[in-house]
């Protein structure tokens, strides 16, 4: 029989310690015996004292329990959860430190990746720091112990639901109503039967979608709709899956948002969106003076979504065609197209990894440019397909700086492209989230 392995102990007593960097998570690093801990809420350049949480064989994990020096951009965290909560990383950090960092983490993953630097480094895209953002998932918990419903994000480096009274990055018109929203379920019946709340917003409306594990009754339903009058807010449920969303108040009502003047683009509660309407504007605009648009381009767009792209390019440019895998987004983007009169913007459904993108009737023209905005395993599968297409130049949006820099070393290294600019977006400020846009050209 299989010896079992010992668990080792975790030291007791508080250890001092000084901070040597940070990590691409945001804890600092400090060297104990020849070995790595990782300290949450520790900066680099920091004389701290930290309790041990994980002890591995490795590396050790702690929590910072005393500053004894502080660091010169250590500020106070504006959320009394910091301590606590999941949701952000770097709250202790001043935000003109936090894009430093982010950019650093961008240029080692450039460097690791694919040997490479960008010609240039673009100037960060910056926007509001607190009540930016618009969509979430909150995690709902009755817990029976305490007898008590939590509603929010998790615990840092834990699966249970921290307990929060409000989020100061949530868009106020949610952070600021966690605390009735937990006592809103803890007087259903259901109490202990919803799972976490969608949350989705544009700047006039806010759609919460409740995901009930089981069928409410009359009399939920009607707790929550009037839960939804008196605070103005847009009710959906979901028994099952996505497509089981359906809104119980008001008896109709559809979200939207102008990802430029003119624009106006229409979305479900469960649709992708960006998070931060500021920034996703004006990554946007960036996106179009990287592409260097001209009237006579023919575009290519892929993972289009709901055309958050597409349409502004259709504006500029003679044919734009945007790709996506997922059947609902197409169907929304080309109503998209439709309400906004773009008849130059053709949306197709496609898995370029599973079919070749030479075999698409659609792609016969070929084009001159590009534009990707994958999820965050990246586009390798696919960047043989587009180098294939010869296009002159290349926009890649990305939301993971190691995918990013695995592809930009490909399309670099193996196809022939250079890496003309690069820089980071802070579509989530006070995180440790990489928001990155690079733009490539072929070589002559």
């Amino acid at each position: 029989m299989a010896r079992r392995s010992r668990r080792q102990r975790i030291p007791q007593e508080p250890v001092t310690a000084e901070i040597e960097s940070l990590s691409h998570d945001g804890r600092g690093i400090a060297r104990i015996e020849g070995k790595t801990v990782f300290v949450d809420g520790a900066l680099a350049g920091e004389k701290v004292n930290f309790q041990y949480s994980r002890v591995h064989k490795k590396y050790d994990e702690a929590r910072t329990v005393e500053v004894l020096s502080g660091a010169d951009d250590r500020v106070a965290a504006k959320c009394q959860h910091f301590s606590i909560c999941g949701g952000c990383s770097l709250m202790h950090m001043s935000p003109e430190a936090q894009l430093a960092h982010k950019q650093a983490t961008l240029a080692e993953h450039f460097t690791h990746f694919g040997n490479l630097n960008p010609e240039q480094w673009l100037a960060p895209l910056t926007g509001p720091l607190w009540g930016y953002r618009r969509k979430a998932r909150l995690g709902v918990k009755y817990v029976a112990k305490k007898e008590q419903v939590l509603v929010g994000f998790r615990e840092k480096s834990s699966p249970y639901i921290a307990m929060l009274e409000q989020c100061e990055v949530l868009d106020p018109r949610v952070g600021h109503r966690l605390t009735d929203l937990a006592s809103l379920i803890a007087g259903l019946e259901a109490y202990n039967r919803i799972a976490q709340i969608e949350v989705a917003m544009d700047d006039e409306h806010v759609a919460l979608v409740f995901r009930n594990l089981d069928a409410l009754s009359e009399t939920d339903k009607n707790a929550l709709i009037r839960f939804g009058q008196s605070n103005n807010l847009w009710i959906y449920q979901q028994p099952g899956g996505p497509d089981t969303v359906s809104l119980l108040w008001p008896e109709s009502a559809q979200l939207s948002y102008a990802p430029e003047a003119g624009l106006n683009l229409q979305f479900d509660p469960s649709d992708f969106t960006q998070v931060n309407a500021g920034i996703n504007e004006k990554m946007i605009q960036r996106a179009m003076n990287l592409l260097d648009v001209q009237a006579d381009d023919r575009i290519l767009d892929l993972f289009c979504g709901l055309g958050n792209f597409t349409l502004p390019l259709a504006r500029r440019v003679n044919e734009v065609v945007g790709v996506e895998g997922d059947a609902a987004l197409v169907q929304h983007a080309k109503n998209n197209a439709q309400l906004n009169g773009l008849k130059n913007a053709e949306f197709e459904l496609a898995d370029l990894t599973q079919t070749e993108l030479k075999d698409y009737p659609w792609a016969e023209k070929g084009f001159n440019k590009i534009l990707l905005d994958p999820p965050r395993s990246g586009a390798f599968e696919v960047l043989h397909q587009l180098a294939a297409l010869g296009a002159e130049r290349l926009v890649y949006v990305s939301c993971n700086p190691a995918t990013l820099a695995r592809d930009a070393g490909e399309l670099v290294n193996q196809h022939g492209y250079i890496m003309e600019a690069a820089g980071i977006m802070d579509m989530f400020p006070h995180t440790t989230h990489v928001e990155s846009i690079a733009v490539f050209t072929k070589k002559r």
